[in-house]
This record gives C-alpha cells, structure tokens and sequence, in this order.
C-alpha cells in the first residue's frame, strides 16, 4: 500500500502532442503512511453526537484508519453497523483495517462486524491479521470475544502472533487490539491480565507501540515492560484512545500504584490519534473534535529485540 518513505528514481514513457515518443527521468517523493485511529464509536442514541464530530474529523485526513473497536454499540449487529456506525465512520469503509471490540461479540460470532466490512476484517473464524505500512509490520489482535482463553499463551492466536513476529523484517512493530494492558480508569486495575501473553509476544521480539481502546478516555503511557516496569531502551509504549465519541467518557482512579508510568491522560474530549510511521520511528498527534482544546503530541523511535 505504501512504499518505504524516500527519494524514488523512476524513468517512464512519455508521448508528445505529435505522437512521438521518449522516456523521462523522475524523481518521486515517498512520504511516511499515516494511522488514523479511535475506537469506541457509532451509538444511534439520539443525544451523543460524538461519532458524528470524530467523523467529520476523517473526512479532511489522509491516511488508514482504524477503528479499535466497539464501533458500533451496543451489540455490533448488522443494523447497528448500517444505522450507528455508517454515518460517521462508514464514510471511510474504503480506507478502513478494523479491530473488533466485546461489544462486537454481543451477538456470538460478530456477524455484523464481519459482514460489515468484509474481506478486511480478516477470516471471521479467528479476526486477527496482519499488514505492513511502509517499514512497519501492523498486527491486528482480536481481544473482542472477551475470553481470555483466545488469546491466552498457548492459545493459536498467541502462537499466531508469535510466528509472525519471528518471520518479519519490517524494523518497526505497531500493534493495535481493543483491550488494554494498562488502565487508570476508576474500577479497573491497573493492570489488566487477559492481555499478559499478546504483552510478553511483543516485548520479547521487539514490538514497539501497542494502540488500543474499550477505557473511554485517552491515556498515553512510558514505554513498559508487560509488567508495568518503565523500559526506555525496549519498553512498549501503549497509547489508549477510547474516544470515538460512541459514549460518554469513563472517570479516571484517583489512586494509583507508585510509579505508574502514565504521562498523559484526559477524559473530556472526544477525538482520533494520527500516527505518522517513519522508517525509525512514529509521529503520534491526538486531534480533538471540532470546539475541544486537548490535544497530545510527540515522537519515538523504534527498537530492536531486547537482549
């Protein structure tokens, strides 16, 4: 889909106004892919306009997007897909890698997630994939049928995720799912246990930013071990974007483990992360819906396999 970012020498063929025929020499200019991406979104309730104001933020941004998740409440049918999530989101279906939320498995199956979107969503047995962008390996992780056992070690998923990692050789690792490792929302642990074998998968070959939603809120954490230990030399970093605007937004714990290393957090806005993936690195910029002031941005690299 896109090309490594750089300088492209490129030679075609050409025809003039009388027929005659030459080659040119061009030099074409590949930029860095670009990841648009909430997740928590379509709600048909007559007084949540959320989805609306995020969607119309897609409308003006290239890039792939990615909704993570519980895109169309509040059991992921068909209708609710076609009604809730189509007028917003459903714009950009063309563009669209998706992830699947529990909400999605309300109805067994999620037929209406995979009848929704099709052939992108993956084979509707297992609703986990992959892609690349650029230098950068994208693994979709379903967390959404909410049982632990389908994405526990062991499990094909994990054994999946595992041969995938070993057999890439894009320099950078994007992972996006629906449920988070780490949480500072009120009633949740900080530490979620259902996603401790996709976390170890991923730390151990190198896996360097996870990007998920189900916590409605936005919440950027330090780049961690699946621990919770801060690794600034290998740590994956785990950015939260519930904010697809499907609902209102949860409260944040007031009390947290010492050291918890999350370093921003906001959960009054509604909005989409853009995440810019250069050849070494990431570009992350969370962008508002339209009258909100909050806004986060910065930049990592990427890493190798810790030692």
């Amino acid at each position: 889909m896109y090309a490594a970012e750089g300088n492209y020498h490129v030679t075609v063929s050409v025809t003039n106004k009388h027929g005659g025929t030459g080659t040119a020499a061009l030099t074409v200019t590949a930029t860095p892919p670009v990841l648009l991406t909430a997740g928590d979104i379509g709600d048909c309730f007559p007084t949540r306009h959320g989805d609306d104001s995020t969607g119309f933020l897609l409308d003006s941004l290239d890039g792939v997007v990615v909704p993570l998740g519980d895109n169309a409440y509040d059991d992921g049918t068909l209708d609710e897909y076609n009604n809730c999530y189509g007028p917003n989101w459903g714009r950009q279906k063309y563009r669209t890698r998706p992830v699947a939320g529990n909400h999605d498995y309300n109805t067994p199956g999620a037929p209406g997630y995979f009848g929704y979107f099709g052939a992108a969503a993956g084979d509707p047995a297992k609703g986990y994939y992959d892609y690349t962008l650029g230098s950068w390996l994208v693994l979709v992780i379903n967390t959404g049928t909410d049982k632990p056992s389908n994405y526990a070690a062991g499990s094909p998923q994990e054994q999946w995720l595992r041969a995938e990692l070993a057999s890439h050789n894009q320099q950078c690792v994007l992972a996006v799912l629906h449920h988070p490792r780490f949480s500072t929302i009120d009633g949740r642990a900080p530490i979620q246990p259902p996603t401790e074998a996709i976390w170890k998968a991923l730390y151990e070959y190198g896996a360097d930013l996870v990007v998920n939603g189900h916590d409605h809120s936005y919440q950027r954490f330090a780049p961690m071990k699946p621990d919770g230990t801060r690794d600034n030399a290998f740590g994956i970093r785990q950015i939260t974007v519930g904010t697809g605007g499907g609902e209102t937004l949860y409260q944040f714990s007031d009390t947290l483990p010492p050291g918890f290393n999350i370093e921003v957090r906001n959960n009054t806005t509604h909005g989409i992360l853009k995440l810019t993936l250069r050849a070494n690195g990431y570009d992350w910029k969370f962008v508002p819906a339209s009258g909100a002031t909050f806004t986060d941005s910065g930049s990592g690299n990427c890493h190798g396999r810790p030692s």
